[in-house]
């Protein structure tokens, strides 16, 4: 299946060049592009991309603002998902796109190998949440004084589902955590499903945010 993908980036240069390497690959279509955040709303309302590449900072409006508009419109019907694109390793801007649904974040000077696997591991429906550096940036936004409180909806999952969620939030992959509980990777993958059904999220990205502001996972607990 061919991934319709759209570029949000205020840069012309930038669009043109991603373009140029994702409509390069077989299973990857550039469908469309904008320069602003506006142009993204309408755009993605238009053409229906599965996967928004999604610059952080815009005129007009930028990309937490439309990214929120385009996830608050994307339904079962058609799922949209957004990949967030700064220019910095710590962007205040990520953590919120990430409560919105946003799938994850890349930096913009990624290797072109990375940009290609983001688009597909996102448009599978994972999120990009394996990388240290994201583990890191994650934990030091936690780490400001908040007071975390655990939500009751966390009383619906199961103990094995609250450990394989709390494992999710450290950056474990499905087959490192099958390891870890030595179990198989599709049992791995029946529990994460199932948190994600109780807890009405759409990634991993969503349930390492839920983890972290229901107390379940804090900043320097153990890996």
């Amino acid at each position: 299946m061919t991934i319709r993908l759209m570029i949000a980036d205020d840069q012309a240069m930038v669009r043109a060049g991603f373009a140029a390497l994702l409509n390069a690959q077989s299973d990857i279509e550039v469908v469309a592009d904008a320069e602003d955040g506006e142009a993204a709303v309408a755009a993605a309302r238009l053409h229906h991309p599965d996967l928004v590449l999604m610059d952080v900072r815009m005129p007009r409006m930028d990309g937490l603002e439309a990214a929120r508009r385009i996830l608050a419109t994307s339904d079962g019907a058609h799922l949209t998902r957004i990949l967030m694109l700064t220019t910095f390793d710590v962007d205040d801007y990520v953590y919120e796109a990430l409560r919105l649904g946003a799938s994850g974040f890349l930096l913009k000077d990624a290797p072109p190998e990375d940009l290609i696997t983001a688009v597909r591991v996102v448009a599978s429906g994972e999120a990009l949440l394996a990388p240290s550096v994201t583990r890191r940036l994650i934990e030091e936004f936690f780490a400001r004084p908040t007071e975390p409180v655990r939500t009751s909806m966390l009383e619906s999952l199961t103990a094995r589902e609250t450990e394989v969620l709390r494992l999710v939030a450290r950056g474990m992959s499905n087959t490192d955590i099958a390891a870890h509980l030595v179990v198989s990777v599709q049992t791995v993958k029946t529990h994460v499903g199932k948190i994600f059904a109780k807890l009405g999220l759409r990634d991993r990205a969503q349930a390492v945010i839920c983890a972290y502001e229901s107390g379940l996972v804090t900043a320097g607990d153990p890996r």
